[in-house]
């Protein structure tokens, strides 16, 4: 538990309280282009949109809000991303509240005071824990599972009670520039909230989506690909060894996927590195330039061993052995250019790439990828320069 100052304004209770609002299913539009949702249904915060834009959001008076307790569901296997967001004076006094490193993390302004505090058990488990926000005595406190994760308090002679103006509520985004809070995080979170019961408000938000994407009933750890996702990294960034190369792998039961599991290709070049998958023959394919490689049909991780002068493949099925290349042109394995396509191309995990920068490719793969690794750590895949319809984190059980 981590506790900050000893006294806190009933206005700075108000402003950390202020984003646990209703969201919910799919609603009626507006007449503003937006379509409405209600409080209490379960909601998935990662779908796609501008990374730090909100899913929904709403605004109401001050005037509306007597009771300062609230509680919901949150479930991820996410370490990192924003789950809300809210503020008053159009955004001058700010609360937020996310994860970081699988850890509840608040963030706040009020007045001339930045305050940031971490803390409590971490949440990226997979299951379903309640977080309860509320107000005793002076202090504003954060319960997880009944027990007290984070006491925070602030004072100021500047502090002020607000009793009037409006209230700016989101969920899963914020609404201030990003380089106003403290600790820096990545916004995205593969991670569902249900029952949730919001102060006393009954106020509908709002979405410019369409629809709400559902949650899966029952997750497991990995990174669900639908058939139309992709995620796309640029391989500069990725550190290797001028010796040893980088080594990458993929691991899954690859005999229940379908499509392109990753493909590598440099800019203007024409060699293309490839893992597909076929649902239909249950055939899994290592392409590279105009070679195909069969693997075991048992695959159960591929490991990529990628040199300045020499490409090696390594199979698990289950025991991790060297791919048999007897009737394979080794030269091409051997040829440097593969080198090159991997540093100096692009990674595209879930899809065929494509030529051009804008171009995510085709063939889209279906399925569950459980690791995905770059050196031996796994590959956060809300990092990607380009990610779109993927559950980064879980995969449906």
């Amino acid at each position: 538990m981590a506790v900050l100052c000893k006294a806190v304004a009933d206005g700075l209770l108000l402003s950390l309280s202020l984003a646990l609002l209703g969201w919910g299913a799919e609603g009626q539009g507006n007449g503003r282009g937006m379509r409405e949702v209600s409080g209490g249904s379960t909601v998935y915060l990662s779908q796609d949109r501008d990374i730090w834009r909100p899913l929904i959001h709403t605004t109401v008076n001050l005037s509306e809000v007597s009771s300062i307790k609230s509680s919901f569901q949150l479930r991820t296997f996410d370490p990192e991303g924003v789950i809300f967001y809210g503020d008053t004076k159009d955004g001058e006094d700010w609360f937020v509240l996310s994860l970081k490193d699988g850890i509840p993390l608040m963030q706040m302004r009020k007045e001339d005071m930045l305050v940031s505090v971490a803390g409590g058990p971490k949440l990226n488990d997979g299951k379903w824990h309640t977080l309860e926000v509320s107000n005793k005595g002076q202090f504003v406190i954060l319960d997880v599972d009944g027990s007290s994760g984070l006491v925070v308090g602030l004072q100021s002679k500047l502090m002020e009670e607000v009793i009037s103006g409006k209230l700016r509520m989101a969920l899963g985004g914020i609404l201030i520039n990003k380089d106003k809070m403290i600790v820096a995080f990545e916004p995205r979170m593969d991670g569902c909230v249900r029952e949730g019961s919001w102060l006393n408000l009954n106020s509908p938000w709002e979405m410019e989506a369409s629809e709400l994407w559902p949650c899966h009933e029952n997750i497991q750890p990995g990174s669900y690909f639908p058939g139309s996702g992709v995620a796309i990294f640029d391989t500069s960034v990725f550190p290797f060894d001028e010796v040893d190369g980088v080594r990458f792998e993929v691991a899954g039961d690859f005999s229940h996927m379908d499509g392109t599991i990753f493909s590598i290709k440099a800019p203007g070049r024409e060699l293309t590195v490839a893992l597909v998958a076929n649902n239909n023959t249950k055939e899994v394919t290592l392409t590279v330039g105009e070679q195909r490689i069969s693997m075991s049909k048992t695959l159960q991780r591929l490991v990529l061993t990628f040199q300045p002068e020499l490409l090696q493949v390594f199979q698990e099925e289950p025991k991790l052995t060297e791919v048999d290349l007897t009737e394979v042109d080794l030269t091409l394995l051997r040829n440097p250019g593969v080198w090159s396509t991997w540093r100096e191309g692009r990674l595209a995990i879930g899809s065929l790439l494509g030529e051009g920068d804008d171009n995510v490719g085709s063939h889209f793969l279906t399925g569950c990828l459980k690791e995905i690794k770059v050196q031996g750590k796994d590959l956060d895949l809300d990092l990607a320069i380009t990610l779109k319809s993927v559950s980064s984190h879980s995969c449906p059980a």
